[in-house]
């Protein structure tokens, strides 16, 4: 699927992708004005709401409810790269959630494709094209 990525001043960047308008922004202390999430915050969101959405595929498939689930996520980083090492996700479920849908419900945070394409990365083609 195309995307078309727009530059709309300061820090800013856009992408057109399905119909829809996404705005990014650098948070003050890069040089941005923070009026929207940095590009990489939006990434962390994709993996966290792509959890959630297998997460409530499973309860809706087992008749469960997802009143009081949530999910908490953090992300380790490593000192020197700065780069993301560990994301830990904790399911938060109410006291009276059946223990015995817990690893079920692991295993379908487990299959969020966001997830899974960064356990299998793509490879990149980046090339230059004049306009």
């Amino acid at each position: 699927m195309d995307m078309e990525i727009t530059f709309p001043g300061e820090a800013r960047v856009n992408a057109q992708f399905k119909g829809f308008n996404i705005s990014t922004d650098q948070p003050v202390a890069e040089g941005g004005a923070g009026t929207t999430p940095a590009p990489f915050d939006l990434f962390l969101v994709s993996l966290g709401t792509c959890t959630g959405y297998y997460i409530m595929m499973f309860c809706q498939r087992n008749t469960l409810p997802t009143k009081g689930i949530k999910l908490v996520m953090k992300d380790e980083r490593n000192p020197l790269t700065h780069l993301v090492e560990t994301i830990h996700i904790d399911i938060k479920v109410p006291k009276n959630f059946p223990e015995k849908y817990q690893k079920a419900l692991i295993r379908s945070a487990e299959v969020c494709t966001v997830k899974r394409n960064l356990e299998k990365p793509p490879t990149f083609d980046i090339i230059v094209t004049k306009l």
